[in-house]
């Protein structure tokens, strides 16, 4: 996997990343530092011009969320966690969560784990930096 994690930059309530591999466009909470940033969307821009998304959480906010629903009942009082794009981490950051990303596409993993929308298709997003 790549030493260098990449700089990104604000474009509105987005927090974009480009790397050689692909360009991002992640969606963090109003003012949130991007460093810890624990539950996220993403929205990744292959060179080959496919598009991809995720729901990215790590480890720790997932039990934040299941010990919640274990006190308010909701999915099967916090005895399971599940989404559709989810991707786990261990470590906050947008740039930790770059980094996985990167690692996956490197490992061969990426598609089996993102889902994959339509290519280019608009999200409200411009689609380049």
């Amino acid at each position: 996997m790549s030493d260098r994690t990449p700089s990104g930059r604000w474009d509105g309530p987005w927090y974009r990343v480009h790397t050689e591999q692909f360009e991002t466009a992640f969606l963090p909470n109003a003012g949130e530092d991007v460093e810890s940033v624990d539950n996220v969307d993403v929205f990744v821009d292959l060179n080959d011009g496919s598009r991809w998304s995720a729901t990215i959480a790590t480890v720790a906010q997932v039990e934040i969320l299941m010990k919640r629903w274990a006190a308010g009942g909701e999915a099967l009082s916090g005895r399971y966690f599940w989404c559709s794009d989810g991707l786990i981490v261990r470590d906050a950051g947008i740039g930790n969560m770059t980094e996985v990303l990167t690692g996956l596409i490197e490992n061969g993993e990426f598609t089996q784990i993102l889902q994959r929308l339509e290519d280019r298709q608009p999200l409200g997003l411009p689609v380049s930096f």
